[in-house]
């Protein structure tokens, strides 16, 4: 291997065969999300390949990484599906984009520093811990073989049970003790063993499969414009383009480059915002960096970006498979649930990860107020009333009152320098 570093787009059927299998690696997680939210999962896989190919475009083809469905607006996205109907939540999703290229343009004007002088850990860490706290219901209900509200059973209990502490704990087994790859795909890996189980308990019907044709488009759904649904996902937006700060570093770290400077946190941060409008306008959840992916580049040493256009043409290849979406679609709700307890509870510690690490000391009277407030508000389902028809409240509410009260309530030794990661080469968990 001559530069695993270079760029090089010509056609080698080695590098073929990579981009598969880094599409391998993220599929898990790519397709949970558009089936935990409503959406397909054949569009998701058409917009994750084509919102990797815009970030390439607009970050020069400099940097290896893999765009795909954002853990971070699964809430968000079941509440306005449920309230407003997908149509109008994917109108919020678009936005939220737009707020990622808002900050793009901010951070090239001001730097990075600026912005996180606006969003601080104190703000950042109690939202993202909200985002996992308000989903804890939905992921037990569905462990439990109910629908996501609870109103309906759908699989017998104790079948449930079997089939989602499976999931479970295969996730959980594979990401402490896996090895290779296998570490890299613990949520694929606990999605195969609960359906094997879900088969032994006869819960799964393949008539989905047998109906759908082998070829199909995508159902692409198209965004209509909603106020409420605006103002209550691009709030949700502030953790994820925080975080992408993060993940930017991490697979630089990887590499052995600096993409903060070359191609710019600015231009990734662009190429984020138009990958998650991109997705929203053809009905696909929205795009983040997938550390999954940069992991597997880790362990197979190569750099080269022109890999993630084969990841990116594999997966839009898939998005035309109308018996893989079936299949999906074969997927019992307990196995769900078993994986969406470990992922929701893990966007939690992220949350507080976030709050330890920036090493600010909470009982201090304006730390306790911003984050009391931020967990309160969003958990408890605090909503404010605009007009007679709009009300704004949980996770977009959250997020609005901890970026205000951050930039109103007087601070005086309250905010220590932002501390140096100890190892910012560290891949982190979407």
């Amino acid at each position: 291997m001559s530069d695993v570093h270079s760029t090089d787009y010509s056609f080698k059927p080695k590098d073929a065969f990579l981009g598969a299998q880094m599409l391998f690696v993220a599929f898990g997680a790519l397709v949970l999300v558009p089936l935990l939210t409503g959406l397909d999962p054949n569009v998701a896989l058409f917009t994750a390949g084509a919102g990797t190919l815009v970030f390439q475009v607009v970050t020069k083809g400099r940097v290896p990484v893999f765009l795909a469905s954002s853990f971070a607006f699964i809430a968000p996205i079941i509440y306005g599906v449920q309230t407003w109907g997908i149509p109008a939540t994917l109108s919020g999703l678009a936005a939220a984009g737009a707020f990622y290229v808002v900050l793009s343009l901010l951070i090239n004007i001001f730097g990075v520093e600026a912005l996180r002088r606006v969003l601080p850990p104190i703000v950042t860490g109690p939202v993202i811990m909200v985002i996992g706290l308000v989903l804890a219901p939905v992921a037990v209900a569905m462990a439990l073989g109910k629908t996501g509200d609870g109103s309906a059973v759908l699989v017998i209990e104790w079948k449930a049970l079997i089939i989602s502490l499976s999931a479970l704990a295969t996730t959980v087994l594979v990401s402490l003790t896996g090895r290779g790859w296998f570490k890299l795909i613990p949520i694929l890996s606990g999605i195969a063993v609960g359906y094997v189980m879900s088969l032994f308990l006869g819960v799964v019907s393949f008539e989905a499969i047998a109906a759908a044709p082998w070829f199909a488009m995508p159902n692409f759904v198209f965004p209509e414009f909603k106020w409420e649904a605006v103002l209550f996902i691009v709030p949700v937006a502030i953790a994820p383009a925080i975080e992408h700060f993060g993940d930017v570093l991490a697979i630089g770290c990887v590499t052995g480059k600096d993409y903060v400077k070359d191609p710019g946190i600015h231009r990734t941060m662009l190429g984020d915002g138009l990958a998650t409008s991109l997705a929203s306008m053809l009905g696909g959840p929205p795009n983040t960096t997938y550390s999954e992916v940069s992991g597997a580049v880790a362990l197979t040493k190569v750099f080269n970006p022109g890999i993630m256009t084969w990841a990116a043409i594999a997966a839009i290849l898939l998005a035309f498979v109308g018996k893989l979406g079936a299949f999906l679609s074969t997927i019992p709700v307990p196995v769900m649930g078993g994986i969406m307890v470990l992922l929701f509870g893990a966007i939690m510690v992220v949350g507080m990860n976030t709050l330890v690490k920036a090493g600010n000391d909470l009982l201090l009277p304006r730390n306790l107020a911003i984050v009391a407030i931020i967990v309160i508000f969003g958990v408890g389902g605090m909503s404010l009333p605009f007009g007679a028809e709009f009300r704004l409240g949980g996770i977009g509410l959250a997020g609005i009152v901890g970026v205000f009260l951050n930039l109103v309530l007087p601070c005086k030794d309250c905010n220590q320098p932002l501390p140096e990661e100890k190892d910012p080469c560290t891949i982190k968990t979407d």
